[in-house]
């Protein structure tokens, strides 16, 4: 039996390279570095279309990734914050000019080159044999870094989005006309000249991530853009026009579902975000007021709930009533107001309205239909004969006051 040592007898392998060869690696760490960006240059078309500047940050990188893996060499418990360090150092809009991908391909060709030069530095076989297994733990290491780095900037960006989100949608609410409005909306992806229409109700939870989940899910179905914005416990989503207009129509009712419980109001539907504003402060009246009708129906639109924005003391809704209601039937003469007051009288039956005005029945139906083509309002129905009558109230006070 012989006495030799157990690394002589190969019984056991070394775990850990020499200090002569870590003092070779120090020295040949700069070389590897460059040698590394030439292979990138060599191998990546795209990578020699970057600014030298740019290019000059990826060499930063890189050449403290080769500095801290002569580090980790000497302590492998070191991986995870060694590896991170190499993308703290790059400048904070690397991930903006650089892809996920594109930082792969690069990880690759500098493995490569760590590959073919690394082991012409150790002493024997046996280091060339650990310096091999260290470049592939250590390479590793640096993908799951470049991962979570790349993680991490997605959601620095996704939460500066929402913030970013959140003053649009508080703009729209409030009233700002402001080109920068436009502008941040266009950095979220809005189309300027996109129709724009309002959607004000309960907030589903309390957790904005699910909120903005499901907003965003059913949206996406339904082929429309939106911003959203949680105000207290108040959602308000904007939605754009969908691509498919057939299926915008069905799937506006598809956005409510989002909604918590309560009353969910939308506003009338506008021709750009500049206008946003007229379909909130009308959604915003008309979820203040929705108290009133109970049976009103999710969602609501804003104009159905007039009659009760005019008793709440909206002068919007006041003036909505007047110009969209009384003035058209005004104009079109004293014979259409005369029956729509009648035909309320008289509680909707058609032939009492008729021997009232001493008319034929079909004379009565004719100036009914008179009323709908100019008011879109049917007096048969009971929703719309309680806007007429609360317009045609609303108006006579105005008259009386010199307002019109």
């Amino acid at each position: 039996m012989g006495n030799g040592s157990a690394d002589e007898q190969g019984s056991i392998p070394r775990t850990q390279v020499s200090p002569k060869t870590l003092r070779r690696l120090e020295h040949a760490s700069g070389g590897l570095a460059n040698s590394s960006i030439g292979a990138m240059e060599q191998r990546l078309p795209w990578f020699r279309r970057l600014p030298a500047d740019q290019r000059a940050s990826v060499l930063l990188v890189t050449q403290t990734g080769v500095s801290n893996f002569v580090s980790w060499l000497q302590d492998p418990t070191e991986a995870i914050r060694l590896t991170a360090e190499a993308f703290r150092s790059a400048p904070k809009d690397l991930s903006q000019w650089v892809s996920l991908r594109q930082t792969v391909e690069m990880v690759r060709a500098a493995i490569d080159v760590f590959e073919q030069q690394l082991p012409d530095l150790a002493e024997d076989e046996s280091e060339r044999t650990l310096l091999t297994e260290a470049i592939l733990r250590y390479t590793r290491e640096i993908a799951f870094a470049a991962a979570t780095s790349y993680a991490a900037a997605a959601e620095s960006r996704g939460a500066w989005d929402a913030r970013l989100e959140a003053l649009v949608v508080d703009g729209i609410v409030r009233g700002d006309t402001e080109e920068s409005l436009l502008s941040r909306a266009a950095a979220l992806g809005w189309e300027p000249s996109s129709e724009a229409t309002v959607l004000v109700g309960n907030a589903p939870s309390d957790d904005p991530p699910s909120i903005v989940y499901q907003v965003r899910s059913r949206a996406a179905r339904a082929g429309r853009s939106v911003l959203l914005g949680v105000q207290g416990s108040r959602l308000v989503v904007v939605f754009g026009e969908p691509s498919d207009r057939r299926a915008g129509r069905e799937s506006a009712t598809s956005i409510t579902e989002a909604f918590g419980e309560g009353p969910v109001v939308v506003g009338p539907t506008v021709s750009s975000l500049t206008e946003a504003h007229r379909s909130a402060s009308d959604a915003m009246s008309a979820l203040r007021a929705v108290v009133a009708w109970p049976a009103a129906p999710r969602p609501v639109p804003a104009e159905d709930l007039l009659p009760e924005r005019a008793l709440a003391g909206d002068p919007e809704a006041e003036r909505q009533l007047i110009e969209k209601i009384m003035l058209p039937l005004v104009d079109a003469g004293s014979a259409l107001m005369e029956t729509v007051d009648t035909y309320l009288e008289v509680g909707g039956v058609l032939e009492s309205c008729a021997r009232q005005l001493y008319v034929h029945p079909n004379t009565v139906r004719y100036r009914l239909r008179r009323v709908s083509e100019i008011t879109g309002r049917t007096l048969t129905n009971p929703r719309d004969a309680l806007i007429l009558r609360t317009a045609l109230a609303v108006g006579r006070l105005a008259k009386s006051r010199g307002l019109w």
